[in-house]
């Protein structure tokens, strides 16, 4: 029994009810498809469901219908023709770069993006032939002087973790596509409600969907989304064939927290916009950014292409990584956790955590600074945050 639904659904409703199929039970809550495998009617159905002539399913692996069911609903909040899910954030971001090259091909990306995913593109994909240049993300120039006959990818996250960098997606991807190559946004901190990359020119979106889409801290996951042509070809040949995929359990999980997502979402940047103003002129506070603000150095892009601020502020403490350390162990409703876009608020330091592994000297160009923090607010109330975070920053 399929959910009826009209086209013209708000946002909002669309992520209460859409890709839900009731069994015959007639269950109100999505169906949880714990099965490795599926049962064939004959073996002539077997061989029609693998030649991709008879719908339906045939292994987890492959495709199930409570996965199917979270790809179609953030499939529609995208706006994207398709999505697949993967098993965490990062086999979402690896999937959607080496389905894409081979040897001999070439990669240009921002320099600011997260620890792991600048790994998969300079020292991973080079094991492989795959060659990669570094840009400074909003210097437009730098990406036309990195592209070469060969790239076949860009790859940028914007706002940039943890500096809050932003990136004109726009002319990114104008410059990809005249150069032959295709462009892929990490878009988790803007979240799919604040940002459309594929609205302005993007070809690929990546999400870990650990982060704001679970958003309670419960399960791993991430997803792809992009058109019909590349999910259900190169990329959906490499998942088949590689296994990174998501748990139904976990997919099912995913699917309940996007009914939830822009209730969170906007509350929690209502508090990290509060929040933001209350310490940008603190005395402790050396610096402070947050796209919310009028003040942020690409202020101008921010208001063409995102149409709300962040959950995540990156708060600079005076006196460097002994002041951080300070006011992160003086904090008592704020947990330390590498972790961002949960209902609780968490705090990390990137530079001995999430992108610890790169010198004092490569951090400098991505802006993570020994006394940056980086802030991801939850859904505590915004006074009681506010007093814990100024109590802390006395002890710094």
């Amino acid at each position: 029994m399929t959910t009826y639904r009209r086209p013209d659904y708000h946002l909002e409703t669309r992520l209460v009810h859409e890709g839900q199929e009731r069994t015959p039970f007639g269950e109100t809550s999505e169906a949880l498809f714990l099965t490795q495998g599926f049962v064939y009617e004959s073996a002539e159905s077997a061989e029609r469901r693998f030649l991709n002539e008879e719908p339906g399913y045939s292994y987890t692996r492959y495709s199930n219908p409570t996965i199917a069911a979270f790809e179609q609903r953030i499939a529609s909040l995208e706006g994207a023709q398709a999505a697949r899910a993967t098993a965490t954030g990062m086999a979402a971001v690896t999937a959607a770069i080496v389905s894409q090259v081979q040897a001999g091909d070439h990669v240009v990306a921002a320099r600011a993006l997260f620890g792991s995913c600048r790994w998969v593109v300079e020292d991973f994909l080079p094991r492989f032939g795959v060659g990669c240049t570094l840009v400074d993300g909003p210097d437009l120039d730098q990406w036309r002087q990195a592209m070469r006959p060969e790239t076949k990818v860009c790859l940028l996250e914007t706002p940039s973790n943890p500096s809050l960098e932003i990136i004109d997606i726009a002319g990114v991807a104008e410059i990809a596509h005249a150069g032959g190559a295709t462009l892929t946004v990490d878009n988790v901190f803007a979240t799919p409600l604040f940002q459309k990359p594929l609205e302005l020119g993007a070809d690929i979106v990546v999400y870990s969907a650990t982060k704001h889409i679970d958003g309670q801290g419960r399960c791993l996951g991430g997803v792809i989304l992009s058109s019909t042509a590349f999910i259900e070809g190169p990329l959906q040949q490499f998942l088949r064939m590689t296994g990174p995929s998501i748990s139904p359990f976990n997919a099912w999980v995913l699917l309940k927290g996007l009914e939830t997502l822009p209730l969170r979402v906007a509350r929690q940047t209502e508090t990290a916009g509060f929040l933001a103003d209350s310490l940008y002129n603190h005395p402790k506070v050396r610096r402070l950014t947050y796209p919310g603000r009028s003040d942020h150095p690409q202020a101008e892009l921010i208001k063409r292409q995102m149409s709300g601020g962040s959950t995540m502020i990156a708060i600079e403490v005076e006196g460097g990584k002994d002041a951080a350390f300070r006011f992160m162990n003086a904090l008592k409703l704020v947990h330390i956790s590498n972790n961002l876009g949960d209902a609780k608020s968490l705090v990390t330091h990137p530079a001995t955590t999430t992108h610890q592994r790169f010198s004092p000297e490569l951090r400098a160009e991505m802006g993570i600074f020994d006394g940056l923090v980086r802030l991801s607010v939850g859904l505590e109330h915004q006074q009681d945050l506010l007093n814990d975070l100024t109590e802390a920053l006395t002890r710094v």
